[in-house]
């Protein structure tokens, strides 16, 4: 699985896109600056742009823009969970109401939203490789006293439409001990989301894989789905939960007393929370608990959480937490496994994240 995760890395990697193009947007602040310049996104409130004479990329507060105007795609998404795509321009509005952003996907096909209501702004494409969006994140510690060495890694390419999305991650963490067997951890993700008619709801589907030694498992599958809604949508606080269902197989470590492998139904229900705070931090947590159909009394849980601080260019100090439970593991096998980590984060394209929301 190791040799896996640094394959995934390896694809992560050149998957950037080559979103590089002329400096041509305009922004206008409230207090008269003008910038000919680049936007690249908008996440939290806090407005993306690159100037063609500055190395590391500005973070401007949206709430001071007075005008702005591209030519470039973009996806755009309200507090009501609907996404537009395409041009940027700015309406003439009173100075004391937020101004107005027209989404023109062509001459005769626009929108005016006012600026307040817009929650996301990201670059988008015509062509295939530069809609992709994503990160990685390395930690490594070394302790010279008792030989022993801990790695984190994680990864996370995604790639954003209209109305809907799909992303794969990778979560992996080992702990070498002289004289103690080494201990593995690691989650591989598939998951897609569509939007649905009603405002704020949305279907989606999941595909996991898990595999840890401190529980004795040696592959965790689960397939599942659900409908979800977005409770809070907003520049600083995003909440969601989504509830369905969900097929688990799993086949453990070989033991003295052998384990069948073992098919369970579950219920799902996922809530993920994001905190932003103006251009400093930004707070992810995600869980799921799984309670058992097919084996009443058992419950699954697991949950990510990372804490990032943000730093010059694309890069972010990251600590994080995660885990996952079993109420009712077989045999004498554990039923937990938890840890945290800390790291450097580095994203491309619009992503503030570089670790996937939880499968298992």
């Amino acid at each position: 699985m190791n040799i896996r995760a640094v394959i995934l890395c390896c694809h992560l990697a050149l998957a950037v896109p080559l979103l590089a193009r002329e400096s041509t947007d305009v922004i206008v602040m409230k207090n008269g600056d003008r910038f000919t310049c680049q936007i690249k996104a908008l996440n939290s409130g806090v407005l993306y742009v690159s100037l063609p004479y500055v190395i590391e990329t500005l973070s401007v507060d949206w709430s001071k823009v007075a005008r702005l105007e591209s030519k470039q795609l973009f996806l755009v998404k309200t507090e009501s969970g609907t996404v537009y795509r395409g041009v940027l321009n700015s309406t003439e509005s009173s100075p004391d109401r937020p101004i107005k952003i027209e989404v023109a996907e062509t001459p005769e096909n626009k929108v005016t939203i006012e600026s307040n209501r817009i929650v996301d702004i990201s670059a988008t494409s015509e062509k295939f490789f530069q809609r992709f969006t994503g990160g990685v994140d390395l930690g490594f510690i070394y302790s010279k006293g008792n030989q022993s060495s801990q790695y984190s890694l994680s990864g996370l390419v995604g790639y954003p439409r209209e109305r809907w999305a799909v992303q794969a991650g990778i979560v992996s963490n080992l702990s070498n001990s002289n004289g103690v067997p080494t201990s593995t951890r690691n989650q591989l993700s598939f998951s897609g989301l569509r939007l649905l008619r009603k405002n704020n709801y949305f279907f989606g589907g999941f595909d996991g894989f898990l595999q840890s030694t401190e529980q004795g498992i040696a592959g965790q599958n689960a397939l599942g789905g659900g409908v979800g809604r977005y409770f809070k949508n907003t520049n600083r606080t995003v909440f969601s939960v989504l509830a369905g269902g969900a097929w688990q197989h799993t086949e453990y470590h070989p033991t003295i007393v052998p384990i069948a492998n073992q098919q369970v139904a579950t219920a799902v229900i996922n809530a993920h929370l994001n905190l932003f705070r103006f251009d400093k931090t930004d707070l992810n947590v995600n869980a799921f608990v799984s309670p058992a159909l097919s084996d009443l009394g058992r419950v699954y849980f697991s949950t990510n959480a990372t804490y990032y601080i943000k730093l010059p260019a694309n890069l972010s100090w990251n600590v994080s937490f995660y885990g996952s439970w079993d109420t009712q593991p077989p045999g004498t096998l554990s039923g937990s496994d938890y840890g945290t980590t800390t790291g450097i984060s580095w994203t491309f394209g619009t992503s503030l994240r570089t670790k996937p929301n939880t499968i298992q």
